[in-house]
């Protein structure tokens, strides 16, 4: 069987297969300031040209006519910038503009871009820092320790706001290469040399702590062999806990007595350093506990240049073959590897908790079974809820919370186990429910309302309806948010909002059964069922059927609410609303005739039934209508008799 790794290795790409002459593959001719470009300076015939290498299109390399002693492309755009003697310029390559240019007094002999619109420029006594912004010019940030004099500088680090700077050197000494370093706070303006090779710093959270700690990392291999330091620099922000330092053994093989550090990389999202050997071994480290996870040999030549790769929070480097490798933590099998091969199930745990990643399932669930059985309910709790992935997060947990007895003046495991939940973020939907039903047979729906604007419940149908007994305004914000449309309305309808369910259903595209929907509000209160009528036909397009509606009204013999109904939906006198005009004049004529002969006398309609409404007029009275309405010669004479001329 393999054995699994905690690392993925992928080679992206071989430089000599696109072109890149083999004697070109150097610290002094290729740089890679981030993943996304190489830079090469080649000499073609008696041409000097600088090929650019975008990672994402890497077989399709750009060739320059320049001359220059160093190239460094920008960490994230297409900007170049260019050395010779001491002329530094910044071109942008795209739209073939030149930026910016600058004559030094010295010769920088490291550069390096620090952001992606600040340089670190390097000479013999001094470090500036030159802006993109503007026309600003390098600024001085401070002079060379005397530590690094004669040092060949290799790196150049800072923290994330750029309020610590770190120079990197090395020099051979008695038949081995000794590591200087230069640390510098900006705040304090004080420089500290430190022996080392190889260093990085990184924003990490510790457990408890509500800001991040500014961590320093390096390695050295000094005389006594190798170490790996983990420090906190400056004062731990307010409230902070301090970062309790690490300093670790890095180990090198017999075979490998003359290996140092040459490049440190770290990751913010799995709290790892990569350490990259001469030799060309990597070694992974957990930031937190300093705990070496792993290392091997990855390449069999020199990787002289390292940078952050993003897409994998791992480490890609260039070796002297031309090749361009990379190394990331493995998440599947990272958490089973620590557990299984190093057998240390504490790491394999904050490992899991800390990066949400799978594999240590059993060991949670043992954990918190233990913790259980002592009645260690708080911690229990906290296994629970920090479990990766919500695999304790489950019906069976929370049972289990609800079955312990609440002591009297003590908050119960249960909504223990909730308030660490709701402090990391949302709910689940059955959570949520079950954390809602106390709160509400409390009556403590206040807290409910500071749970929903802080967005900590999944909203449910099932949570509406639960909230609905209590407070059916805060159960329409909760459908509202699961989109539950047929409850939303039938919200909007028992609170008497009917503007609200017509704008509701076209914004969300749902079409209720308006009929079922008017009967209801009918039933309850006839005034309002009126309105909500007149808004269903308010459109030129009626929301429902207009039939529908007159008989719904009739349903509750409600008509005088009708005729006013139809008079208004009416009122354009359509050819295919004769039968509902019919109607109309049909109810008022057996209910009203005085309100019928008004409409017919006003001639706002014309294609009832005339001989149905005529026999109709005069059964009610109105016989000087009904022999408007007769054409036959028959009903006329007897209409006529009947007349009181």
């Amino acid at each position: 069987m393999t054995q699994i790794l905690p690392i993925k290795f992928q080679e992206h790409l071989q430089l000599t297969n696109v072109g890149i002459n083999a004697a070109n593959i150097g610290f002094n001719s290729l740089t890679m300031e981030s993943d996304k470009y190489i830079c090469v300076r080649e000499k073609v015939g008696e041409t000097a040209q600088v090929v650019i290498i975008d990672m994402s299109d890497p077989t399709n390399p750009i060739r320059r006519p320049i001359s220059a002693d160093s190239a460094i492309m920008n960490p994230a755009s297409k900007v170049i910038a260019l050395k010779a003697q001491k002329t530094l310029q910044i071109f942008n390559i795209e739209m073939k503009s030149k930026m910016k240019a600058h004559t030094m007094t010295d010769d920088v002999i490291f550069w390096k871009w620090i952001s992606e619109n600040m340089i670190a420029l390097v000479t013999e006594t001094t470090v500036y820092h030159w802006s993109m912004e503007g026309d600003s010019q390098p600024t001085k940030i401070f002079d060379r320790h005397s530590s690094l004099s004669g040092c060949q500088i290799i790196n150049y680090r800072t923290d994330a706001a750029q309020n610590w700077l770190l120079l990197i050197g090395i020099s051979a000494q008695q038949n081995r290469v000794v590591g200087a370093m230069q640390l510098y706070s900006v705040e304090r303006k004080v420089s500290q040399p430190i022996e080392g090779h190889a260093a990085a710093f990184i924003q990490f959270k510790m457990e408890g702590n509500q800001q991040e700690s500014t961590l320093f990392c390096f390695a050295v291999r000094g005389a006594a062999g190798g170490k790996l330091h983990i420090i906190e620099v400056g004062t731990p922000p307010t409230g902070n806990s301090p970062f309790q330092k690490k300093a670790v053994d890095v180990f090198f093989p017999p075979e490998a007595q003359n290996d140092f550090p040459v490049a440190m990389q770290v990751s913010k999202k799995n709290c790892v350093v990569y350490l990259i050997t001469k030799y060309g071994y990597v070694h992974l480290y957990d930031i937190e506990s300093g705990t070496c996870i792993y290392m091997n040999r990855i390449s069999a030549d020199t990787i002289f240049v390292t940078a952050q790769h993003e897409p994998t929070n791992g480490i890609i480097g260039v070796n002297r073959k031309g090749q361009v490798l990379s190394v990331s933590m493995d998440e599947e099998n990272v958490v089973p590897y620590i557990q299984g091969t190093l057998n240390n199930n504490d790491l394999a745990l904050r490992m899991a908790v800390r990066n949400n990643l799978g594999g240590a399932d059993q060991l949670f669930v043992t954990k918190f079974n233990e913790l259980f059985g002592r009645a260690a309910y708080s911690e229990a709790a906290k296994v629970a809820a920090n479990a990766p992935k919500g695999i304790l997060r489950t019906p069976q947990t929370i049972a289990k919370f609800q079955q312990v007895p609440t002591q009297p003046g003590q908050t119960s495991p249960l909504l223990q186990y909730f308030g660490i939940l709701l402090d990391q973020g949302q709910l689940n939907k059955f959570e949520s429910l079950e954390l809602c039903r106390p709160v509400l047979a409390q009556g403590r729906k206040q807290l409910l309302e500071k749970w929903l604007k802080e967005d900590k419940l999944e909203c449910s149908e099932e949570l509406g309806d639960l909230v609905k007994a209590a407070d059916p305004t805060l159960a329409l914000s909760v459908y509202l948010r699961a989109n539950v449309p047929n409850k939303v309305i039938q919200c909007f309808a028992e609170t008497g909002q009917f503007q609200k369910i017509v704008l509701y259903a076209k914004k969300v595209g749902y079409t209720p059964d308006y009929i079922y929907l008017l009967r209801s509000v009918m039933r309850v209160n006839p005034e309002s069922g009126a309105q909500f009528a007149g808004m269903l036909v308010a459109d030129d397009e009626p929301l429902a059927d207009i039939t529908q509606i007159v008989d719904v009204f009739m349903e509750q013999n409600m008509v005088q609410q009708c005729t006013a109904f139809l008079l208004d939906a009416l009122k354009n006198n359509r050819p295919s609303e004769g039968p509902l005009q019919t109607r109309l004049l049909e109810m008022n004529l057996m209910a009203a005739p005085q309100v019928a002969d008004a409409i017919m006398g006003n001639q706002m309609f014309s294609h009832y039934d005339r001989p149905h409404i005529a026999t109709l007029c005069e059964k009610a009275g109105l016989l000087q209508r009904a022999l408007e309405h007769y054409t036959d010669l028959y009903d006329i004479k007897r209409a006529v008799v009947h007349t009181h001329l």
